[in-house]
């Protein structure tokens, strides 16, 4: 063979089934977090890039939903608030943190398909998709959060002592998204339905999570089948964080702590497995 013609030594990988499970470590993500970094800046500038208010939508979403249930359920059903809330502020504070977690979900749920024409031409660990797609929520998160301590000031909360940890809650609810949008990822790309279920799912899951009603109004017999949903642990652990006269959750905090470290490892393992396939069946 001619100089002109040889090629330098390529390095070839060859991912198999203990491979695919060093994808989805934590020193994985670390190593690709630039890439995250880039693919969740991208998704934010293409959701505000031609909205006309841009990131204003993250402070009128919450806002406008919480006038609406506090007129229809607040004043005319009198449903109660709890903690010695004012019902706006309760309403508001459980609709930002819902819409966060909503939100991360859903896009984490559809983020395999939407990014089918990147898996079919580079080579990454795809667990970096739903990872950067659960991420750009945050940014509407940090926001909304500001508008509900402003309301808390607005109508005379007082702010809890551990208002600083609110934070983590960021944390625990991006696991939480995760544990089950990298489970319906890797499903989404082979049953199309997911689309259609997932926001089903969301719209049951305001009603069935104490968001706009308090958590007391559930028969205690019943709630600890209801605390099986992991983000009623979730959102009153938020409460204890926002309101001083919110009670530490106890018991209610460990279904999440507990469920949600168990629910992403064995996600992430089912999409390592599933992956392999995702650039021939997109």
């Amino acid at each position: 063979m001619s100089p002109a013609l040889a090629r330098p030594e390529e390095q070839i990988t060859v991912i198999d089934s203990a491979a695919r499970a060093e994808l989805v470590r934590p020193q994985t993500l670390w190593r690709y977090r630039e890439l995250i970094y880039f693919l969740a800046r991208r998704d934010v500038a293409i959701r505000y890039k031609e909205s006309a208010i841009g990131i204003a939508w993250a402070v009128l979403q919450p806002v406008l939903l919480a006038i609406v249930f506090s007129v229809f359920l607040g004043l005319l059903a009198k449903v109660p608030s709890d903690h010695g809330v004012p019902y706006p502020v309760f309403a508001l504070a459980g609709l930002v943190l819902w819409m966060f977690f909503s939100q991360a979900l859903a896009r984490a749920s559809d983020s395999a398909v939407v990014s089918g024409p990147l898996i079919s031409k580079v080579w990454f660990p795809r667990i970096v998709i739903p990872v950067a797609a659960a991420l750009p929520p945050t940014l509407d998160f940090v926001i909304a959060v500001l508008v509900v301590i402003g309301g808390m000031v607005v109508y005379g909360v007082s702010p809890s002592p551990a208002l600083f940890l609110v934070p983590l809650i960021v944390l625990l609810v991006l696991a939480t998204a995760l544990g089950l949008g990298v489970w319906l990822a890797a499903l989404n790309v082979r049953y199309r339905d997911v689309n259609v279920a997932v926001p089903f799912l969301i719209q049951v899951g305001l009603f069935v999570t104490p968001i706009i009603y308090p958590l007391a109004l559930v028969p205690e017999g019943a709630q600890p089948f209801y605390a099986l949903n992991p983000m009623v642990g979730v959102l009153e652990l938020y409460r204890w964080m926002l309101f001083a006269e919110a009670p530490f959750p106890g018991w209610l905090v460990l279904l999440p702590l507990a469920v949600v470290p168990v629910a992403l490892v064995a996600g992430s393992r089912y999409f390592a497995r599933a992956e392999g396939d995702f650039a021939d069946v997109i």
